[in-house]
């Protein structure tokens, strides 16, 4: 095993769990650090569940994030001769027998290999020497007949052809280690190095599962997460950098990622930190592309192509939505939520809606006839320059007291961007028609 080789054997029968794309991107990082070999097989033996369709979505999904590979894709179904040989060579050699009894309608007789009954060490590389008693085992089955074989073979007999020479996945297949290896012994292979990755957990501490909410790359996908974002946060859960860094490129991860540095202890999910590294990657994103993730969220609802069709969407997308959002199905809740609603219809504020806390009507007044004042003289019509103007005013006169009503009377909402966004976006013109209203008003 001079060369590294790792694999990919996603089983086709699903969308791809956030669970299996860790253990790949650990496999990918691994794999491309070290400068070997990823091969990428479909474990299609349920024949029942597998599907070409979930093939493409996988293999779709890989390519998204860019875990590339190098040899394959390979089915298991297209190879079962190989694993016939292997069971005629474990029969032949006293290592396998077919059972007396029988599983299945089909009457035929299983195929069970012959345990040596004896204690099996490998060293795994993130969990140290691990030791098990195959006697726990029995004689298990490897083939339901002649013709059918089942997992523990097949994946043996592919790491071997393949020459893997690293096998990472989860910790849950720990136990069937010691299985594997008993039958590359069987088979007089060489034994690849394993190591088994921490469980990914939810907050309840149980297996993350739907309950806990998205767990597939399609669900975060259609939730407003990008590539990047994805893969940052997954090379987090189990493995650390060694220092207080949190933000990484592929390329980054590629540079620093060892599988020494994976935890033995489960890792917790957190959506939350999923958001916060979400949201530094798309601030990373060209205006251009960002702008494309948000239209792809707005196109279906009816409000959102509206707004699409606002003479200052693109300032909308860049000082609004770009400042708010941690993924991008937020700009829907951000409509859904009506917050806007102001750029839709003139407001109509309450008079009391105007007012803040006990101050008199008449200083409220004052403020908004002296911000009129003010917005008129502004030539360079930027948030920056409207702001500059406005600040000064009001944080000598209390900034709460001179804003809050300046916005509520260009929203007429509680929650809203702050008022120098708002008139830049509305424009000089509605932005002194909307104060001017809200200051006969009082």
């Amino acid at each position: 095993m001079d060369k590294i080789i790792t694999r990919f054997p996603p089983s086709p029968t699903g969308s791809l769990h956030i669970g299996n794309i860790r253990t790949l991107l650990f496999n990918y990082l691994f794999t491309r650090k070290n400068g070997g070999e990823i091969v990428m097989r479909f474990e299609d033996t349920d024949r029942e569940r597998s599907s070409k369709e979930h093939e493409q979505i996988a293999l779709d999904a890989l390519e998204a994030l860019g875990l590339d590979f190098d040899r394959g894709p390979f089915r298991q179904s297209e190879r079962t001769e190989k694993y016939i040989n292997a069971l005629n060579t474990l029969i032949e050699n006293g290592n396998a027998y077919e059972a007396e009894e029988s599983e299945g309608e089909s009457g035929e007789k299983v195929i069970r290999f012959k345990n040596p009954n004896k204690k099996i060490t490998f060293n795994d590389i993130i969990r140290g020497e691990i030791t098990i008693d195959s006697t726990d085992f029995g004689d298990f089955v490897i083939a339901r007949s002649k013709t059918n074989p089942l997992y523990h073979l097949t994946v043996v007999v592919d790491d071997l052809e393949m020459q893997v020479s690293h096998v990472i996945r989860g910790e849950d297949h720990i136990t069937s280690t010691p299985r594997q290896i008993l039958l590359i012994e069987a088979l007089g292979g060489e034994i690849p190095h394993y190591a088994h990755l921490p469980l990914i957990i939810g907050s309840d501490k149980k297996k993350l599962g739907k309950r806990h909410g998205a767990v597939t790359y399609q669900e975060f996908e259609e939730l407003g997460y990008i590539p990047a974002g994805i893969i940052n946060y997954l090379a987090l859960l189990g493995w650390n950098p060694g220092d207080d860094r949190e933000f990484f490129t592929k390329d980054e991860l590629i540079d620093i990622f060892s599988l020494e540095r994976v935890n033995n202890s489960p890792a917790m999910f957190s959506y939350e930190k999923l958001d916060a590294i979400n949201k530094y990657h798309i601030q990373k994103l060209s205006k251009e592309k960002y702008k494309e993730y948000v239209i792809t969220f707005l196109e279906k609802e009816e409000k959102g192509k509206e707004l699409m069709e606002h003479s200052a969407f693109d300032d909308i997308v860049d000082l609004i939505i770009r400042e708010r959002i941690h993924k991008f199905s937020e700009v829907r809740t951000l409509l859904h939520e009506g917050e806007f609603n102001w750029l839709f219809a003139t407001p109509k504020p309450e008079i009391d809606s105007l007012l803040y806390k006990d101050v008199p009507s008449e200083t409220i007044n004052k403020h908004l006839t002296h911000i009129i004042s003010l917005i008129e003289q502004i030539a360079d019509w930027t948030p920056d320059s409207i702001k500059e103007v406005i600040w000064k005013y009001a944080s000598e006169n209390n900034v709460g007291e001179v804003l809050a009503p300046m916005r509520m009377a260009l929203t007429a909402q509680k929650r809203s961007p702050d008022p120098f966004t708002i008139s830049f976006v509305l424009g000089k013109e509605e932005t002194l028609s909307r104060l001017n209203h809200a200051q006969s008003l009082l």
